[in-house]
């Protein structure tokens, strides 16, 4: 069971989509179903052999689609494996489980157990690199009639202090982790390092605690520990404590930090912390699916502040955020706004202008690629410039959409091909046999097709005229796109019963007579029909549902 568990590949044949009923279909459903396909395509009804072979096969997958889902015990198992696990493996799983509920329980164990055994072969690897950027000389220079100043005709831009760390976790057992850090750190010629080893361990559903042991050139060892803990379902505290070795002696260190919801969107925390820089600090936080607002008040040494910062998530594809803070103290006043958005899968960029008094101006980038966070801080000046202001707001403004047209959407649209390419070169086999079966199902329908549509204009009923399925092209900017559909007109004119056409919502391609001519691609169906003479219309989605004939399809011949 384990071997097929690991098995991402999607089944391709949609048993639910084959019969064209719901996933919630009855038996007496199912049944009626089956009793449809099994007079299309049963194999005594045909005499030319070549039909004859190409019913039996057809009739074969409908009755094995329908043992399937009329079997409660298979239907389960089919409904979680998919058709993979209908093996030997999966009805062993039935043997031991006898109920669908018990086989989903089973599921939900081996599935746990197969997490677990991917966690402890995860090293989960994270990272920051920090480059510290003084372009002060932009736009404060030293005014050339100072002779002792040496000027170029160039600004000078440096790289001032750089920052590189990196952690992997290396699962133990299934409570045990040992994670294992370090970080190297320079500033104005010179710096330093550290390496930190920290052990967890998960005590119960409710806390864990760690143990951290560290040594470095710039603080000497370290020896702390960490300790968390749900107290209440809403409610959860944090306490650590260390001990810091150095030359001029031992340095302790405590933190507390009480948390609890105060509603379904919004944390409040309480925090204390003594040491070298004790400060006492609490704070709100609201998380909503549209925005995220934080306020914090600090009382402490050496500094004092009070903080509040909103962000706004578009809900876009990009997930773009737009935010906005303010913090001020004794160490003066600070505003900051800033955009960020996701450019790939697996990245975030963003954007940071920081105005403060006496901290002058600044642009932060930062762009986070999987578990790695590159940060480059670049210092503008030490004064408040509108020059320095209006440039960090619009400079990166532009060289991200001049980036987007002609890097970012190229590369992006390239990979989507390329991606298409592969998807369809490793399912062409599977493609090729689905467009056998479907051509063999057309040609089986004839017969029955032509009896259903005498039937339907003796009584002025439902008459499928053209029908498309695949992709279409609406858009005028994708002329240059070729449609890809195919001609599904006797599939459905098949499915007709009693003037009226029911799809459910499962993919159309697995449908009696369709497959898939574009696979990875959105795919729509396209229905021209006659329904007591008068003509009608509908575009439907790939797994909408739909129902025909409707008053909303009909086609207003005085347009």
């Amino acid at each position: 069971m384990a071997s097929a568990l690991e098995d991402d590949e999607i089944d391709n044949d949609d048993y639910y989509s084959l019969l064209n009923v719901r996933r919630e279909a009855t038996q007496d459903e199912l049944k009626a179903a089956y009793r449809r396909l099994c007079m299309l395509y049963h194999p005594d009804k045909h005499r030319d052999p070549e039909l004859k072979r190409q019913a039996e096969q057809l009739f074969n997958l409908v009755h094995q689609a329908y043992e399937v889902l009329s079997d409660p015990q298979a239907r389960a198992i089919y409904d979680i494996y998919g058709k993979r696990g209908l093996d030997v493996e999966g009805w062993e799983v039935v043997e031991r489980k006898r109920t669908p509920v018990e086989i989903r329980e089973e599921y939900e164990r081996l599935h746990k157990e197969r997490e677990e055994r991917r966690l402890q072969q995860r090293t989960n690897p994270k990272g920051l690199i920090s480059v510290g950027i003084d372009a002060t000389d932009l736009f404060d220079r030293y005014d050339e009639d100072y002779e002792d100043v040496v000027s170029g005709s160039f600004p000078q831009v440096e790289i001032n202090k750089m920052h590189i760390s990196q952690s992997i976790e290396a699962p133990l057992t299934t409570t045990d982790t040992a994670i294992l850090s370090g970080s190297l750190s320079t500033q104005n010629g010179t710096g330093g390092g550290n390496i930190n080893l920290a052990l967890r361990r998960v005590t119960s559903a409710k806390g864990w605690g760690e143990l951290e042991f560290g040594a470095g050139d710039t603080h000497g060892p370290l020896f702390g520990m960490k300790l968390f803990r749900n107290l209440t379902p809403r409610c959860f505290a944090t306490a650590q404590c260390g001990l810091q070795f150095s030359s001029r002696g031992v340095r302790p260190g405590a933190t507390t930090v009480l948390a609890r919801h105060l509603d379904k969107n919004t944390m409040g925390y309480l925090q204390w912390r003594w040491g070298t820089q004790s400060s006492m600090n609490t704070s709100i936080v609201r998380d909503t699916k549209t925005s995220h607002f934080t306020f914090a008040l600090q009382l402490g040494i050496p500094h004092c502040f009070v903080m509040t910062s909103y962000q706004y998530k578009f809900q876009d594809e990009d997930q773009t955020k737009i935010k906005g803070s303010i913090k001020s103290g004794f160490f003066g006043t600070m505003v900051e706004y800033g955009a960020e958005r996701k450019i790939s899968r697996h990245s975030v960029l963003g954007a940071t202008v920081s105005v403060g008094v006496p901290h002058g101006v600044s642009l932060k980038i930062k762009l986070n690629r999987a578990s790695q966070t590159y940060f480059f801080p670049i210092h503008l000046t030490d004064q408040l410039l509108p020059s320095a202001v209006f440039y960090a707001t619009v400079g990166p403004l532009v060289f991200y959409l001049a980036i987007q047209r002609l890097v970012i959407r190229p590369y992006l649209h390239s990979q989507k091909e390329q991606d298409l390419v592969k998807q369809r070169e490793s399912s062409a086999t599977d493609i090729a046999r689905k467009r056998q079966e479907a051509e063999s199902s057309v040609l089986l329908m004839q017969e029955s097709v032509r009896r259903i549509i005498e039937a339907e204009e003796s009584r002025m009923g439902l008459i499928i005229l053209n029908a498309w399925y695949g992709k279409f092209v609406t858009d005028n900017s994708k002329k240059h796109e070729r449609a890809k559909v195919i001609d599904v007109t006797v599939p459905l004119q098949c499915l007709v019963k009693d003037s009226k056409l029911i799809l459910t919502e499962a993919t159309k391609s697995g449908l009696p007579g369709f497959y898939d001519a574009c696979v990875g691609e959105e795919k729509c169906l396209k229905v021209l029909y006659q329904f007591r003479g008068v003509m009608h219309q509908v575009l439907s989605g790939d797994t909408e549902p739909l129902r025909i004939p409707k008053q909303s399809h009909r086609i207003d011949n005085d347009t």
